[in-house]
């Protein structure tokens, strides 16, 4: 069953999709009503309790109870929705190696090596904040999440 992103356990899991641009506002209820129509979907081959999130306008989050069992194909077909949004939006959502992390108030996008570029070049440094795309649960999500580039896998570029 869908419900609040606050009423999952710390256990439950995680799958985050960075966008490679922030939504545009006209875009924000029309992709927030594909999601919860996927979720519906979704709903009716799933025994559990499981939610989203759109943070930022920029990083989709699905999240599901750790006790649910999900099958390969309810993967697939999370995949496939993402895929569907990703072609709708041009936008790029399933590449996670990418960095993204905050520079004042924005939040940036760039591949490894231009990121790698930004810390030779000091423009960004070892407290910059950076998000950790790879967390797995709730609990990661609201503590490891956002952190300076020394408390992420992040650090082996400094």
């Amino acid at each position: 069953m869908v419900v609040e992103f606050q009423k999952l356990t710390d256990d439950a899991k995680v799958w985050i999709y960075p966008s490679s641009r922030k939504f545009y506002p006209q875009e924000l209820e029309p992709i927030k009503d594909k999601i919860s129509s996927f979720l519906t979907s979704w709903e009716s081959s799933i025994d559990g309790d499981f939610s989203y999130q759109l943070l930022y306008d920029r990083f989709i989050i699905f999240s599901i109870e750790d006790e649910v069992k999900i099958t390969n194909q309810q993967l697939d077909e999370q995949v496939a929705f993402i895929l569907k949004l990703q072609e709708e939006y041009q936008v790029e959502l399933l590449d996670k190696m990418n960095v993204c992390f905050k520079q004042g108030e924005f939040i940036q996008y760039k591949d490894v090596k231009e990121f790698k570029k930004l810390l030779k070049n000091k423009s960004v440094n070892a407290k910059t904040v950076v998000f950790d795309n790879l967390v797995q649960t709730k609990y990661d999500l609201e503590h490891f999440w956002e952190v300076p580039i020394t408390e992420s896998w992040y650090n082996r570029f400094l």
